[in-house]
């Protein structure tokens, strides 16, 4: 019989929200695939569409943040550097319905997440840190019903290493007893390493692809977890 690891005094336990508490990316896919078979691009294939997707998306990003006003943009940024056809007012609206289609998802939690974070929130002190648009966050945060869990919610226009510092200093943390936790290497791991903290990795199959990165190795004295389901969180916490 394998011993379950022991579970550590009181943690402050920072969450992603996107992807590790609930699902995400998937109805992008959904709405990223059905605008490619609407492009119906006769020189391109599907593969290149997707890439020039993910450049107008880093530009876009990059001047508006994220959210679906952006990805909005991109779509239809996407669509008149590609389509010989203009944009008329038939075609934006198509174009927007495919964004439309991620707004009218109902809030759909990553198995065992509800009952896991009631748990934890018994013995540690748990914050929401998320990235995108702060009203959308909020909102489905809102309508997740896992608010009560968390002291604090931050919504950040960017998660890097300076963004961690600032937070680890504006809740009086110590970052030895700090842990994030998300799905994303480049957002939520790597950049929580390079400030000081702990980190656990749980991955998901359909991470985005703007969030991929090799996960870094753990400096010595911090810790980097990669556990296989949300729920393995009570067995270490």
């Amino acid at each position: 019989m394998i011993a379950l690891p022991e579970r550590r005094t009181q943690q402050i336990l920072f969450f992603d929200a996107d992807d590790t508490l609930w699902e995400n990316n998937i109805y992008f896919e959904r709405a990223i695939a059905s605008f490619i078979s609407y492009l119906d691009h006769r020189e391109h294939t599907p593969e290149e569409v997707r890439e020039h997707l993910n450049h107008c998306e880093r530009r876009t990003i990059a001047a508006y943040g994220y959210g679906l006003r952006s990805f909005r943009q991109s779509l239809v940024t996407c669509f008149e550097q590609l389509s010989s056809a203009p944009v008329t007012a038939e075609r934006h609206a198509r174009i927007v319905s495919f964004a439309q289609s991620i707004a009218d998802q109902e809030i759909e939690l990553m198995p065992a997440v509800a009952e896991t974070l009631a748990d934890l929130a018994s013995r540690h002190q748990l914050l929401m840190v998320t990235k995108g648009d702060p009203t959308e966050q909020r909102d489905k945060l809102e309508r997740s019903g896992l608010a009560p869990h968390f002291s604090a919610v931050e919504v950040l226009y960017e998660k890097h290493e300076s963004a961690y510092r600032v937070l680890v200093e504006g809740h009086g943390c110590e970052p030895a007893r700090t842990w994030m936790i998300g799905n994303s290497p480049r957002s939520d791991i790597n950049p929580a390493l390079a400030a000081g903290l702990n980190a656990v990795f749980i991955p998901h199959d359909f991470t985005w692809v703007l969030e991929h990165e090799t996960v870094d190795q753990a400096a010595p004295g911090q810790i980097l977890l990669e556990l296989p389901t949300f729920a393995d969180l009570s067995s270490h916490f």
